[in-house]
């Protein structure tokens, strides 16, 4: 089979296509013959050494794919050969056959598009579980997103209008701005251009925002933070505008308001059960058209590397899939 292999760490580029043997599943694992992986910012870390997660050399990036179930290994009982599944695979997923744990697999409806089930579980999942779980996001509530026509971005963006909050979008560019606004949201701030801390007083009429949901951190986080409202909730999702930020800790003092990491792919193993329900939830949104994830470029497998830059980049909006040229 085929693999995209990390030798040794650096940029994508670095990365070569070579032919390995197709693995086996164990224990409580299945062995999936993978049609679309979705590409995502943490492959452009995970590459580089930089991600938490720290697999050995060689191995492949991907963090999530959609396929076909090809073997079952012993132990596992709700799967079997031929199934369409989705799975988190944190890496490995570059590949034509990949081997993950059984309680990573979930079902895929026969009405949702494979290669839409390969974009959609570490953006929506990321964003649902920060959202529903760590941000306690009520129906009423104002939302803030930051980087909000990026992956995880325009999925909460999504969600946020399902769950039934007023969406303020953040974006640096009007074109990104643009899309959020196809996917929902309510009110746009071009952060390039605007105050950030000024504009959101003037849209919540000085109240401040009841969650921000922060993807980019860097010099965004402050000023975000001190717009949140009393007893408000700023979540850590990721850090792609480059800096981790240091945030004065007189501020959630003062506001009454929590500072809420969101480690989603940790949380998938520590509350699997918590897992497959926030799963079936999300899919049954997906089939009843509340949800309609956008697949903005496809690479092909021997073009992944590009794939990864493309994130890197900041060029994506929406999700970027990868073609396994998989048939069916």
């Amino acid at each position: 089979m085929r693999a995209l292999l990390c030798e040794s760490f650096g940029p994508p580029e670095t990365l070569q296509l070579r032919e390995v043997p197709t693995p086996e599943p164990g224990e409580g694992e299945l062995l999936i013959r993978a049609h679309y992986a979705g590409v995502n910012f943490p492959d452009s870390l995970i590459i580089d050494n930089k991600y938490q997660i720290k697999p050995p050399l060689p191995f492949s990036p991907g963090g999530e794919l959609a396929g076909v179930v090809a073997a079952v290994g012993p132990g596992v009982t709700d799967f079997k050969v031929g199934d369409r599944v989705a799975a988190l695979s944190t890496w490995r997923a570059f590949a034509d056959y990949v081997v993950v744990q059984a309680h990573r697999v979930i079902h895929v409806p026969d009405t949702v598009p494979l290669d839409v089930a390969g974009a959609i579980t570490m953006t929506y999942g990321t964003s649902h579980y920060a959202l529903k779980v760590r941000g306690q996001l009520k129906a009423g509530e104002t939302l803030l997103v930051l980087g909000a026509a990026g992956g995880v971005g325009l999925a909460a963006v999504e969600l946020g209008k399902a769950m039934g909050a007023k969406v303020i979008a953040g974006a640096s560019t009007p074109e990104k701005l643009q899309i959020a606004k196809d996917f929902g949201a309510d009110e746009l701030i071009d952060y390039s251009t605007q105050d950030l801390k000024a504009t959101l007083k003037a849209l919540t009429g000085g109240k401040g925002v009841d969650v921000i949901y922060d993807p980019v951190g860097d010099r965004l986080a402050e000023p975000a933070f001190r717009s949140v409202a009393w007893q408000g909730r700023y979540l850590v999702v990721g850090f792609a505008g480059g800096q981790i930020p240091a945030i004065p800790l007189n501020l959630p003092l003062v506001k009454g308001a929590s500072i809420v990491g969101v480690f989603w792919g940790e949380s998938t193993d520590r509350a699997p059960k918590e897992h497959a329900e926030n799963m079936a939830e999300l899919y049954g949104w997906l089939v009843q058209g509340k949800l309609k994830p956008l697949i903005s470029k496809r690479f092909m497998l021997e073009d992944a590397g590009a794939a990864i830059r493309w994130v890197m980049d900041r060029k994506a909006t929406g999700k970027v899939v990868v073609d396994m040229g998989a048939s069916g």
